[in-house]
C-alpha cells in the first residue's frame, strides 16, 4: 500500500514525510506503518457501510494519531500538539485544527460519546485489531510485547490485563453498528483469549 498517496490533503507533504518517518522508526512494534495502513483502512470501511463523519478530519487524525509513540506517559498529548503545530502552519483553520486534535487525544481512552460520529470511528478504526484473524492478532500482541521490552514480564502482564479488563468492562468494544455486528464477537473472543494466557484465573 502507498501510505504517501493516502495523505488526505492535497499540501503538506513536508508533514506527510515526517508522520511516516515516525511511523516507520525501526523501534517500534505494533504502532507502525502497518498500523496507520490498517487504521486508514479501517476508516474507509465504516464510511463505505454507511457511517456519516467527516473523513478528512477523522483520517488526519488518524494520521497523527500515533505520531507520538515511545512507550512513555502521554504520547496522545503529544501527539495532539504535534498536529495542532502542524496543521496550523498550513493554514487550516482552527476549527478543524482543535477537532484533529481533539481526536488525537480521544485514542488515549477509546471513550466517545454515542453522539460523535467521528470520534466513534477513529474509536473503532483504531481498535479493529482486537477483530483481526488469530494470526495477525497473535502478531499484534507479541509487537506490543517488544515495544516494551524493558518492562519486566510480570509487571508488562499485570498492566496489560488491567487494559483488557478495562476493555473487556465496556458494554460495547466498539461504537458504530458495522464494527459491533462485524467485528465484536471476534474481538472479545481474542481478548478473553489473550486475557487468560496472562491471568489464568480470569478463565
Amino acid at each position: 500500500m502507498d501510505l504517501a498517496a493516502l495523505w488526505p490533503l492535497p499540501g503538506g507533504t513536508d508533514v506527510r514525510d515526517l508522520l511516516l518517518a515516525a511511523y516507520a522508526d525501526p523501534t517500534r512494534g505494533y504502532h507502525d506503518t502497518r498500523h496507520l495502513a490498517e487504521v486508514l483502512t479501517r476508516i474507509d470501511e465504516l464510511a463505505t457501510a454507511g457511517r456519516s463523519f467527516e473523513l478528512v478530519t477523522v483520517r488526519l487524525a488518524a494520521w497523527f494519531h500515533d505520531g507520538v509513540y515511545d512507550g512513555r506517559p502521554g504520547a496522545e498529548e503529544r501527539s495532539a500538539a504535534w498536529a495542532e503545530r502542524a496543521l496550523t502552519a498550513l493554514g487550516l483553520d482552527a476549527g478543524v485544527v482543535a477537532e484533529v486534535a481533539r481526536l488525537v487525544r480521544l485514542t488515549e481512552t477509546h471513550r466517545p460519546s454515542d453522539s460523535d460520529a467521528e470520534g466513534c470511528a477513529l474509536s473503532d478504526a483504531d481498535l479493529a485489531i482486537l477483530a483481526a484473524p488469530a494470526e495477525r492478532y497473535e502478531g499484534y500482541v507479541a509487537s506490543v510485547r517488544g515495544e516494551y521490552a524493558h518492562v519486566p514480564d510480570a509487571d508488562f502482564a499485570l498492566g496489560r490485563a488491567a487494559i483488557l479488563r478495562d476493555l473487556l468492562a465496556k458494554p460495547h468494544l466498539f461504537h458504530t453498528a458495522h464494527a459491533r455486528e462485524h467485528w465484536e464477537p471476534t474481538a472479545r473472543a481474542n481478548v478473553e483469549r489473550e486475557l487468560e494466557t496472562l491471568d489464568p484465573a480470569a478463565g
